[in-house]
């Protein structure tokens, strides 16, 4: 009965309030009409609020890829070095997206479950003293890792080079600083913190990164921040935007601005800090440290003798709960449990419960409740 009720607990998309769905099947609008163009002033203010910051805030109809993508193309020319930071899967997607502009990369890389290194980074600089743009995930959801990036930035500004932050899987959720901490260039998509449909994503530039951007060399059309910039002065896209997706977010960005941004995240660093204790309690590993630890998606070591994806597969099936495998190396050998956006403690407290139950099912010896009472006991503090 209600097998097909999910819950779902993957670090994008996901779940999206019923009235942000409801927003989205609003009429079309004339993309080129005052309309619109008074909708996407006022989305744009409010991701300037959620970004925290007072630099342009360019709106692209793509995905956190394709964000990623127009940073590296807009910054940077064939042939020339830029480090990335790298701590998991979509790390290194982004040194994938900058050697595929024949940019000469140069990796900054930790072992999987634990944060990049400022020390590192900024040994590399100093060897490479033509690197001008350093690019890092701030939270990096293959691992469930949060790099610190007040402390990466800061080591870049040192060594006069740009810093470029992946914030795709942490705007929204986890507090980014854009001005305070000197970041020039963030990038962020609208399934995840942003509580809205796939389908957007947004990119914050500084006047340095804009000043870069003129002198960069890599092709671009569709992707063109400035460009995009020239129009976004009048309130307007250069192509036809995804103006269902842009009501949607309105109302999702409502919602984070009732809520407030302490709220939003005091309510994802409780609920990572309540599901790590309930998966302790199980007996179960953890693959990132309590130092590094995500503030939106947990990556959980299964116990011995349980195959990772089966038991995905088998808590889906029995209890609608829906969680992320792992990627690249990590595949079939870790699941992750988002905590991110439209969802509180309750909802995790489903997830413990069901985990709790198929374990027990799959002859794991653990007792029912134990996680649960580990994840509530947090909850109350």
């Amino acid at each position: 009965m209600f097998r097909d009720k999910q819950h779902l607990r993957i670090p994008g998309p996901t779940p999206v309030p019923p009235e942000v769905l409801s927003a989205s099947a609003r009429p079309m609008i004339n993309h080129r009409g005052d309309e619109f163009r008074k909708l996407l002033e006022g989305v744009t203010r409010g991701l300037q609020g959620v970004f925290q910051t007072g630099n342009d805030v360019i709106v692209l109809t793509t995905s956190g890829t394709g964000g990623l993508e127009a940073a590296v193309s807009n910054l940077l020319s064939p042939g020339e070095k830029a480090l990335v930071a790298s701590c998991g899967a979509f790390g290194d997607r982004v040194a994938d997206i900058a050697r595929a502009y024949g940019v000469d990369v140069v990796k900054s890389e930790v072992e999987w479950g634990r944060a990049n290194d400022p020390e590192d980074v900024g040994r590399l600089l100093d060897q490479n003293p033509d690197i001008k743009v350093v690019f890092v995930t701030h939270n990096e959801t293959s691992t469930g890792v949060e790099n610190d990036v007040r402390a990466l930035a800061s080591v870049a500004r040192a060594h006069d080079a740009l810093i470029v932050v992946d914030a795709v899987s942490s705007l929204g959720s986890a507090n980014l600083e854009t001005d305070a901490w000197g970041l020039d260039v963030v990038v962020t998509a609208s399934q995840k913190g942003l509580m809205t449909p796939p389908g957007l994503a947004f990119v914050s530039v500084s006047e340095r990164a804009w000043k870069k951007i003129e002198s960069a060399k890599c092709p671009r059309f569709y992707f063109d921040l400035a460009k995009a910039r020239t129009f976004a002065q009048r309130w307007e896209n250069p192509f036809t935007p995804a103006v269902s997706l842009l009501q949607a977010l309105r109302d999702a960005l409502s919602i984070i601005e009732a809520e407030g941004l302490p709220s939003v995240f005091a309510r994802h660093a409780r609920m990572a800090l309540a599901v790590r204790a309930g998966i302790k309690a199980l007996g179960l590993g953890l693959l990132a440290g309590d130092a590094c630890a995500s503030k939106t998606v947990t990556a959980v070591t299964p116990p011995a003798g349980v195959d990772a994806d089966e038991f995905r597969k088998f808590l889906k099936s029995n209890y609608g709960v829906i969680l992320a495998g792992g990627q690249g190396r990590l595949k079939g050998k870790i699941f992750r449990i988002a905590h991110m956006g439209y969802t509180d403690e309750l909802d995790m407290v489903a997830a413990l419960a069901a985990l709790e139950m198929g374990l027990v099912k799959k002859g794991h010896p653990v007792k029912l409740g134990s996680g649960v009472a580990a994840l509530e006991e947090v909850l109350a503090k």
